[in-house]
């Protein structure tokens, strides 16, 4: 496969081959999520970045005047650490997100009611995850029972299609 399509993922430092048997059926089923998405529904691709410090300037920052770039100070206050939480749409690229303190299925929990409120009802949602253990938790299980509307797509490790500048393999 990677002959006839002249891919060399060998050549990309970061590149790592899949070792998910099911690698290649993942991601034939997000890629033909992407390039052709059902009609009547969104296509979500969804992910969190833990551990974000969560800093603030000392002072407020200066605007911008006639002649005077916008100044800041060099030093910052901490404010712990955060977590953000985003679903990209991948057809428009809008980008549906929030902060919370914690990254637990609690926190995922919220952020899909969020998504729930968000979006228009009449549309199924094609929810495009990762494999961390927070989006099976028995209590998510039960939330995406509840809610007949929403598809999960998992990828595969070592696949991530939708980081925002990446590349369709990683």
């Amino acid at each position: 496969m990677w002959k006839a399509h002249r891919l060399q993922p060998h050549r990309v430092k970061r590149f790592k081959l899949s070792p998910d048997p099911k690698f290649f059926h993942k991601l034939h089923d997000i890629v033909g999520l992407y390039l052709n998405p059902p009609v009547q529904a969104l296509v979500l691709s969804v992910d969190e970045k833990s551990q974000i410090q969560a800093l603030d300037r000392t002072q407020p920052v200066l605007p911008l005047r006639r002649g005077i770039p916008e100044r800041q100070t060099h030093d910052y206050t901490r404010h712990g650490t955060t977590t953000l939480f985003a679903a990209l749409n991948v057809l428009n690229g809008q980008v549906l997100g929030g902060c919370m303190p914690r990254h637990r299925h609690q926190e995922f929990l919220r952020f899909l009611e969020r998504i729930e409120r968000s979006t228009p009802r009449r549309l199924a949602i094609h929810l495009i995850l990762d494999n961390y253990a927070t989006h099976t938790h028995p209590a998510v299980e039960a939330w995406f029972a509840a809610h007949l509307r929403y598809h999960r797509h998992f990828h595969a490790h070592g696949c991530f299609l939708a980081e925002p500048g990446g590349t369709l393999l990683r």
